[in-house]
């Protein structure tokens, strides 16, 4: 009886954990909702709510079982499967948060709607593109980019002021810009999208 209305209660505090992910997670399916999350608490709450209503099942199999057979064993394979399912959901939280301490590179939609916005008048290609989440709404970019050569010095400064406001409106949480200007020389290859990646620290600009 004890174990029922536990079940319970843990199966409601479930449900309203999803009701409160499903308001951010969108179209993205449980899964990757979980790993690409950038705020942890709900991930947390999640995997914490559903590991502790797999463990009440695994319990009440295991005391059902030992009651109906008599045999003590089921019991331990119960525990045994509630410590199983401890260790699973451990490693699972330990990679996810690590990757939001040491630091998270953006998402790919955000990180394409970047490298859009960018180019425009007086940009002419990016050179290398950083990301870095300092928060959950809160992203850094970090970008050198080539300029047409023939600007002047106050064009240049305009130029990247609007790519600023370019990449603002694309991605609103990209509240810390810092762009390089550059030119495109032959040794020089425009960025792709596999140079943009997790760091530990905030990448150096100047």
């Amino acid at each position: 009886m004890v174990l029922l209305v536990a079940m319970g209660m843990e199966g409601y505090a479930l449900r309203t954990a999803a009701i409160e992910s499903n308001r951010l997670r969108g179209s993205r399916s449980w899964l990757r909702f979980i790993r690409t999350a950038k705020a942890p608490e709900l991930p947390v709450i999640l995997l914490e709510d559903l590991g502790a209503l797999l463990g009440l099942t695994f319990a009440l199999f295991g005391v059902t079982m030992t009651l109906v057979t008599g045999q003590g064993r089921w019991d331990a394979a119960g525990t045994a499967m509630i410590g199983l399912l401890l260790v699973v959901i451990a490693a699972i939280l330990a990679m996810e948060m690590k990757s939001l301490l040491v630091g998270e590179s953006a998402s790919r939609e955000h990180q394409l709607a970047i490298e859009k916005a960018l180019p425009g008048d007086g940009v002419e290609s990016i050179l290398h593109l950083r990301t870095l989440h300092l928060g959950p709404d809160e992203l850094l970019v970090a970008a050198e980019i080539a300029m047409t050569p023939t600007l002047t010095a106050d064009e240049v400064a305009r130029a990247i002021d609007a790519a600023e406001s370019r990449i603002r409106s694309a991605v609103p949480i990209a509240r810390v810009i810092y762009l390089e200007p550059d030119l495109l020389r032959p040794t020089t290859q425009p960025t792709d999208t596999a140079t943009t990646e997790r760091v530990g620290s905030p990448p150096e600009v100047g």
